[in-house]
């Protein structure tokens, strides 16, 4: 079959598949469906490859080339046949308003109804009804830009309305909505952890639904609980025009079936399930929509992506608009094709975008705001880093011959004790891997608890809401039990929240972690590590390391998200609010990003004796031999030199290393094409049936080595060998716990940039000019410390009382007072940074003290002085009004008669009252108190 041919009979089946009739021209007969396709139609400029006709109408052209040849070159081919129609053929419109180009591998459509009608990748053709939707919104005699296409209406949106949006969410729909109008086909938005992305893409989905017309939009998970979570936000989100919820005006489906609400307007749904119906799968295992996709690159990168196939009753045209959830993640490798499978705009919302991430989404890089700006606008808090280094941690250790160690079981957890008759030595790197020395991570968690209340949260008395990062399951319980005995507390104090929680779905320990006091500590592996926001966070124990960045940096965004006070108190009592986290570092993350190569296995399930035995009965699909390719993987790094000279000798000289590899390889299509081109000379695509033998035979003999009954029993064995050595001899100790010299150089970084700033404006704003200047009965007003307060807080600065504060007790923690009665700095604080911030480096006996503590020591002074005067004690309810002043003062830095007619004053009988109390005194001690307190 020549080329051509076999473009012809693949582009007579896609058409097929969708909906249409396809016929020859010799056979014509138009009333033989909805929607017919008539090959080689005689036209007055040539013969039309296909005429594409809706309910007997002429309305496009179809151009078919031989694959591999290039199809935009071919449009001004299809513009010849548009225009040029013999007189018999009936149509009111001057020219065809659709044309495909294609080689039934690739194909490009233009609607020639849009105002700038551009060609555009899709995955095959749309189904008649679609065609015929487009046409009834472009009628005949109405210019492209006036009519109802989508592309039209994606020109004309009404002003958008500030109303609930923060300054970055207001310009991100708005730059979309830009994008949207210049036809730009994917959008990305970068937007920092905590700085509400979703709710973003909620108003923006509005927009759209609204005034755009979309008639449905997917929304794009890859866990099950960011699906949850997403629903929520539709749920929750009140539109700013109508007043009422997202969910009373329109239809949003969590799906957790494999069926598609005919109504749905929003589909939330995993990456995994859209992928799932694509393939006509009746259902998805819900523990597949369990596990990220995050942190997989490795095991990716050696993975053929995902094939999806057309499917009628999900087609191209289902949905308008994708939006890509946490879109740094490994899409672009494996689900690329779901992607680009619908005829849709995509849009993704990440905060950590990697090159892959820039690439697929063209560049077209919409908004960017990154977390330093977020902390500068008050969206995120800035966070503090401290280093915990013990001797175990940095060094591993040595046990002695003749010490007696525990073997554990990683599957059974069964504890057997012997003794060694060798030295036994181990480094860092097999720490809570191969070894576990529970007084190691008993040091980390006490050098933990014992800077909790001293260097991180001064004064505090409730353990701050933690997350502690673990390597594994196993790391992870004896993360928990060893917390609990540490801080002396019960179960609910700590729990573990990973996939392997029984008794008690996750969702429900992420609820109670987010929204209720216990638990104060929770340890996970990688379940709540990106995605989930956990606002009341203020600590992140990091006691595993990373190798991507992209990672680590979503990982510490758990702990960049603002709360409300009042929330925050309620769930932190005796917590005034959260003006930052602390990052505490126990493995040195913040020095290197690296980690163990990541598990290729989809099938955490299933034992590894079932794995084996599935492949010997011929099951050979690509989730069940990379499984197995990663169980030996891990198989590798463990198993003793006995173990592996048994398996080399029963696979035939291969090692454990070897059968993974030839797993893994077998499904690369790089390796598939290669060994076609060198057993045929001949360079093919993965879709032809060359590549697809070739493929079949490198599984087949990647897979031949495990019917042999001697292989596998020996790697059965050596995975019951498969043992961690529990080290209850090593006694660990800290080698160093303080704050890292990069929380020292931020915070340096802050003071300098303040002092500078005061230093060089200080003739411009009226608070600076009266304490550099001090002029004679100048009074320093609220009014002047606001002007000060608002400029500081505006970028590049981004400044406020409580970072400036915050630095300074890092850096000059001796000579910082009251820093732990309350993590929320009054606006009067100000008052001392700058006092302090001036006397700083020239008065070594300077000292910074909330502003309220200095009022309230005058204040003493003032009433046991004035009470020495008049010889008696002032009234109990004088005493009370004197109190309210002094606090007055503290908060205003001045009290004045009107002031009285206001809260608290108001309450208590105002003005009158006052002069009922202290008579024609009142007017000299108001005097008196504003020139003693607040001098």
């Amino acid at each position: 079959m020549k080329p051509e041919e076999h473009a012809r009979k693949k582009i007579d089946e896609m058409l097929m598949q969708a909906g249409w009739v396809v016929q020859d021209f010799d056979q014509l007969d138009l009333s033989a469906g909805y929607g017919v396709v008539v090959r080689d139609f005689v036209l007055s400029s040539g013969t039309a490859d296909y005429l594409v006709f809706i309910d007997g109408e002429p309305v496009g052209t179809i151009e078919a080339k031989k694959v591999g040849e290039t199809l935009i070159g071919v449009e001004e081919q299809s513009a010849k046949y548009l225009t040029r129609l013999p007189d018999y053929l009936v149509t009111p419109r001057s020219q065809l308003p659709f044309s495909y180009e294609t080689t039934g591998t690739e194909t490009r459509f233009t609607n020639h109804l849009d105002p700038e009608p551009r060609s555009r990748y899709v995955f095959t053709f749309h189904q008649p009804r679609r065609l015929a939707e487009w046409l009834e919104q472009a009628p005949v005699d109405i210019p492209n830009e006036q009519n109802d296409t989508l592309r039209a209406r994606l020109r004309h949106f009404p002003p958008l309305l500030p109303t609930n949006l923060r300054d970055c969410q207001f310009e991100a729909i708005t730059n979309l909505e830009r994008s949207f109008a210049e036809n730009r086909p994917r959008a990305l938005i970068q937007m920092a952890t905590g700085s509400g992305k979703t709710y973003m893409a909620v108003s923006s989905t509005y927009r759209l639904i609204k005034f755009a017309g979309l008639k449905r939009v997917v929304f794009l998970v890859d866990r099950a609980d960011l699906g949850k979570q997403a629903f929520t936000e539709f749920a929750q989100y009140v539109t700013p025009d109508d007043g009422r919820k997202f969910t009373e005006l329109y239809n949003v489906q969590h799906l957790q079936s494999n069926h598609i609400d005919s109504v749905a307007n929003v589909c939330i749904t995993t990456i995994q399930r859209l992928y799932s119906i694509l393939r006509g799968e009746a259902e998805l295992d819900p523990a597949e929509e369990e596990q990220s996709q995050f942190g997989l690159d490795a095991a990716l990168l050696n993975q053929s992506p995902k094939e999806v196939v057309y499917n009628a009753g999900v087609p191209i045209e289902m949905f308008d608009l994708i939006v890509v959830d946490e879109c740094h993640r490994s899409i672009y490798n494996l689900w690329s094709q779901v992607l680009e499978y619908f005829d849709a705009f995509i849009v993704g919302l990440t905060a950590t975008p990697d090159k892959r991430t820039y690439g697929f989404f063209e560049k077209n890089l919409v908004m960017e705001y990154r977390h330093d700006r977020a902390v500068a606008d008050g969206v995120n808090v800035d966070y503090q880093v401290y280093r915990i280094r013990t001797e175990i941690s940095e060094k591993g250790s040595t046990i002695e011959p003749y010490e007696v160690v525990g073997r554990r079981h990683r599957q059974t957890r069964s504890v057997r004790w012997e003794r060694l008759d060798d030295e036994l030595t181990y480094d860092a790197s097999r720490l809570d891997r191969n070894v576990v020395a529970p007084d190691q991570i008993r040091t980390v968690l006490q050098a933990y608890k014992d800077a909790l209340f001293t260097q991180l949260f001064p004064g505090r008395q409730e353990v701050p809401k933690t997350l502690i990062f673990a390597k594994d399951d196993t790391h992870a319980e004896a993360i928990v039990d060893t917390v609990r005995k540490v801080f002396t507390r019960g179960n609910e104090f700590a729990q573990k929240i990973t996939y392997k929680v029984t008794g008690v779905k996750p969702d429900k320990l992420i609820q109670d972690f987010r929204n209720s006091y216990y638990p104060r500590i929770a340890v996970t592996v990688d379940m709540i590590a990106t995605g989930t926001d956990i606002k009341p966070l203020e600590v992140l124990l990091f006691m595993r390391s990373v190798k991507s960045e992209g990672l680590f940096e979503q990982m510490k965004g758990r702990g960049t998200p603002t709360i409300k006070d009042d929330d925050f108190q309620a769930i932190t009592p005796g917590g005034a609010s959260k003006t930052h986290f602390v990052l505490i570092d126990a493995v040195g993350i913040c020095e290197r990003i690296k980690t163990d190569d990541p598990p290729l296995e989809r099938k955490a399930s299933t034992t590894f004796k079932d794995l084996l035995k599935a492949v010997s009965l011929g099951k050979r699909d690509q989730e069940t031999l990379t499984s197995l390719a990663g169980r030996l993987g891990r198989l590798a790094r463990r198993a003793t030199p006995a173990d592996q000279v048994a398996i080399e000798q029963a696979a035939g000289g291969r090692s454990i290393r070897e059968l993974a590899a030839a797993l893994v390889d077998a499904f690369n299509p790089d390796i598939q094409l290669a060994a076609t081109r060198t057993e045929t000379g001949q360079d093919f695509t993965l879709d032809d049936p060359a590549v697809k033998q070739v493929a079949h035979r490198l599984i087949k003999e990647a897979a031949f080595p495990f019917n042999n009954p001697t292989l596998r029993n020996a790697l059965i064995t050596a995975h019951e060998h498969d043992e961690q050595t529990l080290d209850v001899v090593s006694v660990d100790k800290v080698i160093s716990a303080d704050w890292d010299i990069q929380a020292e150089e931020q915070a340096h970084q802050v003071v300098t940039s303040f002092s500078q700033y005061i230093e060089q404006h200080h003739d411009e704003i009226t608070a600076l000019q009266i304490f550099y200047s001090r002029p004679h009965n100048k009074r320093l007003r609220y009014e002047d410390v606001k002007q000060l307060y608002d400029a500081i807080q505006l970028p590049p600065l981004g400044l406020s009382p409580e970072r400036l504060w915050q630095a300074y007790a890092l850096l000059d923690r001796n000579r910082v007072r009251g820093n732990g009665k309350s993590s929320k700095r009054m606006l009067t604080d100000l008052v001392s940074l700058i006092r302090y911030t001036i006397e700083r480096d020239n008065n070594s006996d300077a000292v910074l003290e909330p502003y309220s503590d200095i009022v309230a020591r005058r204040f003493a002074a003032w009433l046991e002085e004035q009470e020495g005067i008049r010889g008696r004690a002032f009234t109990r309810e004088q005493r009370q009004w004197l109190v309210l002043i002094r606090d007055h003062v503290a908060a205003s830095l001045t009290i004045e008669q009107d002031d009285f007619e206001s809260s608290p004053f108001i309450q208590r009988g105002g003005l009158g009252k006052a002069y009922q109390l202290f008579g024609e005194q009142l007017t000299a001690i108001l005097q008196e108190l504003n020139e003693r307190l607040a001098a």
